[in-house]
């Protein structure tokens, strides 16, 4: 698929066939996570595969996130990267939701406020790492339709704020 079409195609999807996700999937997923860019080539970051359903539906914020086939759940080690740690892992995390879309599968980005003990401790997690967000993934059994976007015009200014293209 062409870098564009991957683009307007990727939509955050809420319905998963039970389809199981093929491993060599999931390896090309995290393979585009671990050539993300990082500050200083730091990559703080660290993923864990959940296939095991039992567990999915304790990491599942919601009854259709407890239907995905997989999850990946994005680490970030602050002491790492102090500064950059989740722009980093948030760049990371992206590869792999356009990775997904390329490969056919659907994915949505699960932030995880409050949820830090929680998911620490089901995946015993050390001390030190953050959790970002879960990522639910599966062969989508829903094709939503693409959401009004902002035009270009109300969300750049060139040079300073408010100025517009010449």
């Amino acid at each position: 698929m062409k870098f564009e079409e991957v683009l307007k195609k990727r939509r955050s999807i809420r319905k998963y066939k039970g389809t199981p996700v093929p491993r060599e999937k999931i390896l090309k997923m995290l393979e585009a996570a671990r050539i993300a860019p990082s500050a200083g080539h730091r990559q703080p970051w660290h993923f864990i595969v959940v296939e095991d359903k039992a567990t999915i539906k304790k990491l599942a914020k919601s009854e259709w996130a407890a239907e995905a086939p997989a999850m990946i759940v994005g680490l970030a080690e602050q002491a790492a990267s102090p500064g950059w740690w989740a722009n980093d892992l948030g760049i990371a995390l992206e590869h792999i939701v356009l990775a997904a879309t390329d490969l056919g599968l659907g994915t949505c980005w699960m932030g995880q406020t409050g949820r830090q003990e929680l998911v620490k401790g089901l995946l015993e997690i050390p001390d030190g790492f953050h959790v970002v967000a879960v990522i639910p993934i599966g062969v989508p059994d829903e094709a939503p339709a693409p959401k009004e976007r902002k035009s270009l015009d109300t969300i750049v200014s060139w040079e300073k704020y408010g100025s517009k293209s010449h």
